[in-house]
């Protein structure tokens, strides 16, 4: 009775509209996670859209029983040092209704859960029509453990590394997107230029990939409506407390998306003649990667700025791609994700050195140094490059090393055989489809064993 009592004097203590908020957006933004399986099902080919949207569903099964138990105690608990925390909160100990903020501490742990398995699902997506689905169960126990809480750690927690250098970094510029867009590269190069059992296998050749439009059409306009209006309380959600630089924050997110697809949609038009539904998809995540790490330091104005950079500057690097040095270096950019998350990324953490803002900040009592266009801080640049060096190096080098090292254990190959690659993931593994290729040999089915008797 006396532990009941704690929680519910403990409860008592949260503010219960700043809770019902970041309630409806811990709801709200769930669905990005799937939605990201989604976009990546939509740049597949019709033989690989649903094996390319299961790893999703992995990243929200595994991330949500490993947050349980240790992922959360890994990036956020009170103890531990600056780049990772201690067991204190092993299988959510302690993590209850004692407020953090003035929100309670398991509603904080679910909402920053979403953050894990968000991370993931676009990560994963580097293994797309060609990587092995089973590899991926432990790569994202690995992943989890080792990549993302210590970095969620160094930026976001209270003792952190980075954070305790001054870095400005709102919803993850580095946590979310650099770290993401760097393992999802980390998979492909391995799977191109594998070390270990794919590479020694003789049913496997590692080899570029032909560049294909996207087949699945619908799912990445799905994917679209979804992944732009699950950002916008994935953003102000961030703020953990309805006021008005949560609200100031779902307008910029919105805006800067805006911005970033129109700018996209518009060079495309202006240089083919053709609207693009691919390119205004593009367009709006590179406008989602700018404002994220910048949403709670920048005004509106600012937002479409940003928008539009980070359109201009991902797209002139999506060309790489195209190019026959890419072919040579077997380059595979399975959704874009090394254009959009990772170099996008680095150049969202930079801009948010520049164009953060102490007044913009300030809307929820909140106060920082500012940044270098509006407050004359030209020290944070080098901060936020650092932060975006540090988050780089290490996503890239442990995630590498964690496929490599799945590589070596029998039965888990990480690249699929050359004859599974020709059948098409959907059929090779999973026997499944969204196409109407899995159900083919029952074209001519009878739901009735016999002829059907009128008498």
């Amino acid at each position: 009775m006396s532990g009941s009592k704690s929680v519910i004097d403990a409860w008592n203590e949260c503010d219960k509209v700043d809770t019902l908020f970041v309630f409806v957006c811990l709801i709200a933004c769930w669905i990005v996670v799937p939605a990201v399986g989604l976009g990546y099902s939509g740049y597949s080919t019709r033989k690989n859209g649903l094996a390319s949207f299961l790893p999703s569903l992995f990243c929200i099964l595994i991330v949500s029983i490993h947050w349980w138990a240790i992922g959360y105690s890994l990036a956020f608990s009170e103890g531990g040092g600056a780049f990772i925390g201690d067991l204190k909160n092993l299988f959510h100990a302690g993590v209850s209704s004692s407020p953090i903020g003035t929100i309670p501490a398991l509603l904080f742990s679910e909402f920053q859960m979403v953050f894990c398995a968000t991370v993931c699902a676009i990560s994963v997506g580097g293994i797309c029509e060609r990587g092995r689905l089973v590899s991926l169960v432990p790569f994202i126990l690995l992943w989890s453990t080792f990549v993302y809480c210590p970095l969620a750690r160094m930026v976001w927690a209270d003792q952190g590394f980075l954070a305790n250098l001054g870095v400005l970094d709102f919803a993850g510029g580095t946590p979310v997107h650099i770290c993401s867009g760097a393992t999802a590269t980390a998979l492909s190069v391995y799977l191109s230029r594998p070390l270990f059992r794919s590479k020694k296998s003789s049913k496997r050749t590692p080899s570029h990939l032909r560049l294909h439009k996207p087949h699945n059409t619908m799912n990445q306009l799905v994917a679209l409506i979804l992944i732009w209006s699950c950002w916008l309380p994935f953003e102000a959600g961030t703020a953990l407390a309805f006021n008005f630089r949560s609200i100031m924050t779902l307008c910029v997110t919105n805006l800067c998306a805006a911005s970033g697809a129109f700018t996209w949609t518009m060079m495309t038009y202006f240089e083919s003649g053709k609207w693009s539904l691919d390119s205004t998809f593009l367009g709006m995540l590179a406008g989602l990667v700018m404002i994220t790490p910048a949403g709670g330091f920048v005004g509106m104005g600012s937002a479409v700025v940003l928008g539009a950079i980070g359109s201009v500057f991902s797209r002139q690097v999506l060309r790489f791609k195209f190019t026959e040095r890419a072919q040579r270096l077997r380059w595979v950019d399975c959704g874009d994700t090394f254009t959009t998350h990772c170099v996008g990324g680095v150049l969202a953490t930079i801009c948010t050195g520049i164009f953060a803002s102490k007044e913009i900040t300030a809307y929820d009592g909140t106060e920082i140094v500012g940044g270098a266009l509006f407050d004359g801080n030209w020290a944070q640049i080098p901060v936020q490059l650092l932060e975006a060096v540090v988050g780089f190096t290490w996503t890239f080098s442990a995630s590498y090393f964690f496929i490599a090292l799945i590589d070596c254990v029998p039965g888990l190959e990480v690249l699929c055989m050359d004859s599974e690659l020709k059948k098409g993931m959907d059929a090779a593994q999973m026997e499944e489809s969204f196409s109407d290729e899995h159900w083919i040999s029952e074209v001519d089915y009878e739901p009735l064993s016999t002829s059907l008797r009128l008498d």
